[in-house]
């Protein structure tokens, strides 16, 4: 099952093109019709799980979760004692002589209850917001965001910008599950934060996994050393890496620029829209070094020709800023981008181990949703931040602009472009957006027509993200009527 690679097997791409597969949720649903209902309760327990972490099962009575870190992943019942996941793996738990459950297993490898309990904090985890003493969410009205000395300017909602009732509009959309599984809201408009809203037990301070949104973290990174002369962008860059010698020893892996890797076109053969691919992150998941495993893949195009989903060009980045710089990319990270925004220690987590021991987390980033819209606001004045230059424009205009077209989207370097057709009282209009994006809902959207960034964080996995909803239902009709009485 892979509770969490299961979930990075499907790409950023999800949320632009709906659920990925029609036929997995029609079988799941014949098979989820024939099954009958289970006491989900005794399911519920702190379990071990690999690489050292802790798995909670937590049911709301009718429904049973399986919680790691901070991402939650929905079980559906599919007979005694077995559930499916989220891709239609069947995962079975395990009764001792008297009938207790004891283990749940993986791919035929088992996972040890250690507890029947579950803390507090992963109950929080079911629910948006606290209830009342008679089982119901109150109603939210509207507070304007904390003043914090994190160089973020706060605003407050009104007549020039976001009103009142569509914050509480979409807050109590997030908190009767109209948009589900939103754990975050940030919306900053003409230069001010006017809505900062938490759910489902997260808060300012706790970082998120960001899953596919660490790769716009990654070419900012691969940015800073081309600005430092560590890099070309446009210069063959696996000869860095320092392998005497690849496999399938094709020349043309001579040729792999940065630019290549980072807009998915360094031909090498590695497609995450296909469970085939040799290239596909289930596979390089599981080897001792993940860089190694992506160059020495075959080549199936010339570099820069052709495009295809694959993380394998954004982990390789990642060890060459390594080596190229003599820091860890987290170090790195630190030094020439979380600092000179203003981004503390504790703001931020990354291992990037790149190996087998990252299998459960990927060798993503965790961010705080403040710290999300750093990089938005980075991003929107082309590399300054508050007067001090971090990044170069040069770079972020090749960022943000069309390198590839990827699947149904254009795309930069390690950064999205979708379009939304919005209905408004003279007609639909088109609003393009750029948009840095993680499964389950990771997402800084950038609207320049609009002055506008919307942030999100969520788990809402294998599903349309709400966010989509939110920005071509709710947000963007509001603020193109707006614009147009002004």
């Amino acid at each position: 099952m892979r509770f969490l690679v299961s979930l990075q097997l499907l790409p950023v791409a999800i949320s632009l093109l709906g659920y990925p597969s029609r036929a997995l949720t029609q079988s799941t649903a014949a098979i989820l019709a024939e099954v009958p209902k289970q006491d989900l309760a005794q399911f519920e327990g702190t379990y071990h799980y690999r690489e050292g972490l802790t798995l909670f099962m937590v049911s709301n009575g009718s429904q049973l979760f399986a919680l790691i870190e901070d991402s939650k992943y929905t079980l559906r019942s599919s007979g005694n004692d077995a559930f499916l996941n989220p891709v239609g793996d069947v995962v079975p738990f395990v009764r001792d002589s008297q009938g207790h459950i004891v283990a749940f297993k993986e791919h035929g490898e088992t996972f040890t209850r250690r507890s029947t309990t579950v803390p507090a904090s992963a109950r929080l985890r079911l629910q948006p917001r606290a209830t009342t003493s008679k089982g119901k969410i109150p109603g939210y009205r509207y507070k304007a965001p904390i003043q914090l000395a994190d160089g973020i300017r706060i605003g407050r909602a009104g007549t020039a910008t976001l009103s009142p009732e569509l914050a509480e509009q979409l807050v109590n959309g997030v908190t009767t599950g109209k948009y589900s599984d939103v754990d975050s809201l940030l919306i900053y408009h003409k230069g001010s934060l006017v809505l900062e809203e938490y759910f489902y037990g997260f808060s300012r301070q706790r970082p998120h996994g960001m899953i596919s949104l660490s790769k716009s973290v990654i070419s900012l990174l691969a940015g800073a050393a081309v600005d430092r002369e560590l890099l070309r962008a446009d210069k063959p860059v696996l000869d860095r890496l320092g392998y005497s010698e690849f496999q399938n020893a094709d020349p043309r892996k001579a040729k792999i620029t940065l630019l290549n890797l980072l807009a998915n076109q360094s031909g090498l053969a590695c497609n995450e829209h296909d469970r085939n691919s040799p290239g596909n992150e289930a596979h390089l998941f599981e080897t001792a070094d993940w860089a190694r495993a992506f160059v020495d893949l075959p080549m199936i195009a010339d570099p820069g020709t052709e495009a295809r989903y694959c993380s394998g060009g954004f982990f390789t980045t990642g060890r060459i800023i390594e080596l190229v710089s003599g820091k860890s990319l987290p170090e790195f990270a630190d030094e020439v981008l979380f600092k000179p925004l203003g981004i503390p220690r504790s703001a931020w987590k990354w291992n990037f181990g790149l190996s087998s021991s990252e299998r459960t987390t990927f060798g993503q980033v965790y961010l705080t949703p403040r710290a999300m819209l750093k990089l938005g606001i980075l991003i929107q004045n082309r590399g300054i931040w508050q007067g001090r230059r971090v990044i170069s424009s040069s770079w972020i205009d090749a960022a943000v602009g069309y390198q590839s077209h990827v699947d149904d989207s254009d795309y930069g370097l390690g950064i999205w472009h979708r379009w939304y057709t919005v209905k408004t009282a003279t007609g639909n209009r088109r609003v393009d957006t750029v948009m840095l994006s993680g499964n389950g809902g990771q997402k800084v959207y950038l609207v320049p027509t609009l002055d506008l960034i919307a942030v999100s964080t969520g788990n809402a996995f294998f599903v349309e993200s709400p966010m989509n909803e939110i920005m071509s239902r709710v947000l963007l009709p509001a603020f193109l009527t707006a614009m147009s009485k002004e």
